[in-house]
């Protein structure tokens, strides 16, 4: 009897014990995003006065210019940021390096191609030859003959990508284009795969170090060198099979080129060429690249076909600026285009993530605070009056962020920004791969989880008082349309009847961006449109509102470059 039953007892724990397991895994997948490895600030930090930066020091290369920012102040050291901006000139090359901490990559402008090496991969780019018969007579006398380039996948970039590059890796970045490559580079030095200590350190594989490390006053006087330099010529030249004057080279002792250099006559790289066809169709797949791979990982669970899948055939850039990825749009305010480690894979990798906000004129953001990261955001275009507060409700910052300045909005506290009259358009690095933020006013917002009764209580108003205040902002996620166009369009609305609201929406439109002029690039609305809904609709339209038409159709035919986002069709 006893033989029989403990089969039974056995088969019952292990079937407690994988229950129990699989059920703390899909808890640990649930509540990740809520949780970090990121270590804290070893230091006390006061986030009591935040302020807008700019690069403090540029240092010339031969092809190019790097600029710092103040890695000193307190705001960089409490979050664990370290931000450049680099400037690659065409035909430049930025030098194989790697830093002790993940970085990402917002390409402001430019195209190039960049070259991260993962250890273990194979080179799956191979040079292709037939040997003719006098180097097949001279193969028995030297091997050379029998070297053939090969190397690792290049991935190629340009203007709105995230290209992410984790720590450790090696990487390089050529220009190929015909204007320089603007970048910024941001840093996660309390990422967990950095166990040097808390400040950031750049390893080069060539050229002189001497660039990064001479931000640090107490090495300013160190003769930095690459990771070559240390090692003696002897065991170096010995360790490579390469002769003692290779392994000078190497060493680049009397390298002053900095850490871009100048390719005279261009790489010669293998690389595949695509067609026009070819890379519409690769920018079409690349939308749907990042949820595919979410939804295999979730029916694949943790299976996982080894490093090949892993690492080896992972995209390092995803483009964030395409308006059709959008996931947050109002025609009236902006878009919000969020990337996640669910959309882009290798950003649980790195863990962070990117958000790319563009406002249109006057439009501003609902207020939000960042629930389980820090951000820091980069102007790329136009301006915006940005207010921040802290958990005492004191303002630590409140002033005016304009193209190329930077700001820190340490995690938690609370933001309004507000783009002014030509619009802003910037890019949030965030310290988490799927940073989370929480809304304050408008659709999935706090005051709309709350009960009546709750806000009227809290603020000491109405119940009237607490339901206008909770759907004053309703019908909108996230970017507001600006006071006075927002409520011109309730007023209008509440007036008609249901079955002209879409006419109402074009006309209110139309008038709002013969006010705003607004300038966009990503719909295009030519005369020739303008026209036929002019004489399809321009019978219900009243005398102002054909007025405001014919002077958007005005403008855009004075200006065919100036492009108009109209909700037409």
């Amino acid at each position: 009897m006893a033989t029989i039953k403990f089969p039974i007892v056995f088969s019952v724990v292990c079937l407690f014990l994988l229950c129990n397991g699989s059920l703390a895994q899909l808890l640990s997948q649930s509540t990740s995003q809520w949780q970090s490895s990121r270590r804290g600030s070893p230091r006390e930090c006061r986030f009591d006065r935040l302020q807008a930066f700019e690069p403090i020091r540029t240092v010339r290369s031969q092809a190019g210019t790097t600029e710092f920012f103040d890695v000193s102040n307190e705001l960089f050291q409490c979050t664990g940021v370290f931000v450049v901006r680099r400037v690659i000139e065409p035909r430049g090359l930025l030098l194989p390096h790697y830093s002790n901490g993940a970085t990402l990559v917002y390409v402001i402008q430019g195209r190039g191609i960049t070259g991260p090496t993962f250890p273990g991969c194979p080179e799956t780019y191979q040079q292709q030859f037939q040997q003719s018969e006098q180097d097949q007579q001279l193969e028995g006398q030297s091997q050379s003959h029998k070297f053939r380039d090969e190397h690792q996948k290049i991935h190629r970039f340009q203007q709105g990508d995230v290209v992410a590059l984790p720590a450790g890796v090696a990487h390089w970045c050529y220009n190929d284009g015909d204007a320089p490559i603007v970048a910024i580079y941001v840093t996660d030095i309390y990422n967990s795969a950095n166990q040097l200590d808390p400040r950031h350190r750049d390893f080069f594989l060539a050229g002189n170090n001497k660039i990064g490390q001479q931000l640090y006053r107490y090495e300013a006087r160190d003769n930095s060198k690459n990771v070559f330099g240390g090692f003696s010529v002897e065991l170096l030249s010995e360790a490579l099979g390469i002769s003692s004057g290779v392994a000078r080279q190497l060493q680049c002792q009397n390298d002053q080129r900095g850490e871009i250099v100048r390719v005279e006559h261009g790489l010669s790289l293998l690389q595949p060429y695509a067609s026009l066809q070819e890379q519409q169709q690769e920018q079409v797949q690349s939308r749907d690249y990042g949820q595919t791979q979410y939804q295999q990982k979730q029916l694949q669970g943790s299976c996982s076909n080894g490093l090949d899948e892993t690492f080896c055939t992972m995209r390092v850039r995803q483009n964030i600026d395409n308006p059709n990825l959008a996931d947050t749009y109002n025609p009236r305010a902006g878009r919000i285009t969020y990337l996640n480690g669910q959309k882009f894979p290798i950003l649980n990798l790195v863990q962070m993530s990117a958000v790319k906000v563009n406002l249109y004129q006057n439009a501003l953001l609902s207020p939000f605070w960042n629930i389980n990261a820090h951000s820091v955001v980069y102007i790329t275009q136009g301006r915006a009056r940005v207010q921040v507060v802290n958990n005492n409700g004191k303002t630590v910052f409140d002033g005016e962020l304009r193209r190329g300045q930077l700001l820190i909005i340490p995690q938690h506290h609370v933001v309004i920004k507000k783009a002014q009259r030509e619009g802003c358009s910037y890019i949030a690095l965030k310290t988490n791969p799927d940073s989370m933020v929480s809304h304050m006013a408008g659709k999935n917002s706090i005051f709309r989880a709350l009960p009546d009764d709750v806000v009227a209580n809290a603020y000491r108003i109405s119940r009237e008082e607490a339901r206008r205040l909770k759907h004053n902002r309703g019908d909108e996620l996230g970017v507001f349309t600006p006071s006075h166009a927002y409520k011109s369009y309730q007023d209008i609305s509440i007036s008609r009847a249901p079955e002209q609201h879409d006419e109402l929406d074009k006309r209110l439109l139309w008038a709002e961006l013969s006010k705003t002029s607004r300038l966009l690039d990503d719909n295009t609305t030519g005369t020739n449109e303008l026209n036929v809904v002019s004489s399809q609709h321009g019978e219900q339209l009243n005398a102002k509102d054909q007025d405001e038409l014919q002077n958007i159709k005005e403008k855009v035919s004075s200006c065919p470059m100036c492009i108009f986002v109209v909700a037409l069709c």
